[in-house]
């Protein structure tokens, strides 16, 4: 991680061996300055492959790789992670700050489309290609996967079924998936993309699946059972019809006592990160 890196090493810390560390860089897509943090096994010279974790509402790039335990997990692997902030920071576009499910924090991974928030939430594109290109270009990787959790979940989904090229693998941890049928989904879209619902389809797994945006290879998704969101916003009963329907195949896990919390990630990730590099190696 040189000083000529299209991004700017913030701090690192020796961890399992590896490297952990934060950095800032230039987005192109979004006209600001963004954050991500990672994480390299000593044995990654250069790493093979790339998992891309998106995180959810009210988060930064710093939750994930601080709370998950991602780092023991991939220790013995050629496979990093890197985890991108949730929105751009800085800006002041009208109710940016004023609530946790909407603007600064909770972008929902879409391009958006309304007066200001077009300027630089221009998230999907900032995933896409920003982010793949740093990882292609800077830190070398052959293959990429995605997962995420909640907003972020759904940002992976989405990602991942429109495309399926950049992404070999996708997984998600309580996913928002029917995001044009839910309280958190509608506040967004209409904030980002207006009033028009064609537009919101394009970035709501059950739609995409819908209209035939699906993919050849499995998804895997836990979802606790005793999560707060399930019911009014996550719906994901809705997701499990739509795959039953589409013939999307997919690993739909309910957990049993788990709530939407980080004590949940951590529970269960060493199920999905042999998952996406088995599918980034397939």
């Amino acid at each position: 991680m040189s000083s000529q890196n299209s991004y700017r090493l913030l701090k690192e810390h020796k961890s399992f061996s590896g490297k952990t560390f934060f950095a800032e860089h230039d987005s192109v897509s979004t006209g600001t300055k963004m954050r991500f943090s990672g994480f390299i096994p000593e044995k990654a010279k250069p790493p093979k492959n790339a998992i891309v974790w998106l995180s959810g509402l009210t988060c930064t790039e710093e939750n994930f790789i601080t709370k998950a335990g991602s780092q023991n997990l991939l220790k013995d692997t050629d496979t990093m992670i890197l985890c991108p902030d949730t929105s751009p920071r800085g800006s002041e576009y009208p109710g940016e700050h004023e609530s946790y499910d909407f603007g600064s924090g909770a972008s929902f991974y879409v391009n958006a489309r309304t007066e200001g928030y077009k300027d630089s939430y221009q998230m999907y594109d900032y995933i896409s290609k920003d982010i793949v290109q740093i990882l292609k270009n800077e830190f070398r990787v052959q293959n990429i996967s995605i997962s995420g959790h909640s907003m972020g979940g759904h940002g992976a989904l989405i990602l991942g079924l429109r495309e399926p090229q950049i992404f070999k693998s996708v997984s998600a941890f309580s996913p928002i998936v029917h995001p044009t049928q839910c309280p958190w989904g509608k506040k967004a879209f209409k904030g980002y993309l207006g009033d028009e619902s064609s537009l919101w389809k394009e970035y709501d797994t059950c739609e995409l699946l819908k209209n035939g945006r699906t993919r050849k290879d499995k998804i895997l998704i836990d979802q606790g059972l005793s999560d707060e969101f399930l019911e009014n916003q996550l719906l994901t009963h809705h997701l499990e019809t739509v795959a039953s329907e589409t013939g999307q195949k997919l690993d739909l896990r309910y957990q049993k006592g788990y709530d939407h919390s980080y004590y949940f990630i951590s529970s269960f990730l060493a199920d999905h990160i042999p998952f996406l590099i088995k599918g980034m190696n397939h």
